[in-house]
């Protein structure tokens, strides 16, 4: 890496938690040059605007979630019922770690940049389709296999599950108690048990 590149990626970890507490349109520049303890032209010596700032600390923070996901879905679990569990597993694991940095970083960006900041939007977007399709394509190999129930439909129970477990982290992270996101896991664990797999437990 050049000199600029490790000063961008300074300026985005430095930052990556503070845009996913506080918020893309609330941290200032004031802000990142705080956290960073470089200087305003510094800081725009390496990006456009605060903007970009926000898209490419989004687009670290939505990787390394991805990153730490990857790891359910890899050739460490066997079967694709296997994976399912990692990835609730994951959770049970990692709720306070996932609290403590702010948040899940696709649903914080969701809702601020809605049609505000497009750019964001369109991050954003793109990351739940492939989170989707990463789901939807473990339940169609299992499907294939003969591990799932043919007749289900991959993408709504994918789509199912990121609903749960947003919804999940949301309530369990603004009231503070982590029985909702747990209730969301269980409830996930129960939909693969009961409903996809192709003898039920």
């Amino acid at each position: 890496m050049s000199k600029a590149e490790k000063t961008r990626q300074f300026i985005i970890e430095k930052t990556a938690t503070l845009f996913n507490t506080k918020g893309y349109f609330s941290t200032s520049l004031s802000d990142i040059t705080e956290a960073t303890g470089l200087t305003k032209g510094s800081i725009y010596g390496n990006f456009e605007n605060k903007n970009e700032v926000a898209i490419e600390v989004y687009k670290y923070n939505s990787g390394v979630l991805r990153k730490n996901l990857s790891r359910s879905f890899s050739d460490e679990f066997p079967t694709m019922t296997d994976k399912l569990y990692a990835f609730v597993s994951f959770y049970r694991k990692n709720w306070k770690f996932v609290f403590q940095s702010g948040g899940c970083p696709l649903m914080n960006a969701a809702t601020e940049s809605d049609d505000t900041f497009p750019e964001l939007k369109n991050q954003v977007k793109r990351s739940f389709e492939v989170w989707i399709k990463t789901i939807s394509d473990i339940i169609t190999t299992g499907q294939e296999s003969g591990e799932f129930r043919i007749e289900i439909n991959p993408d709504d129970y994918a789509s199912l599950f990121i609903i749960l477990l947003e919804g999940g982290i949301l309530l369990s992270k603004t009231t503070g108690n982590e029985k909702h996101l747990k209730l969301a896991l269980d409830k996930i664990l129960e939909l693969t048990d009961k409903e996809i797999k192709e003898n039920p437990s």
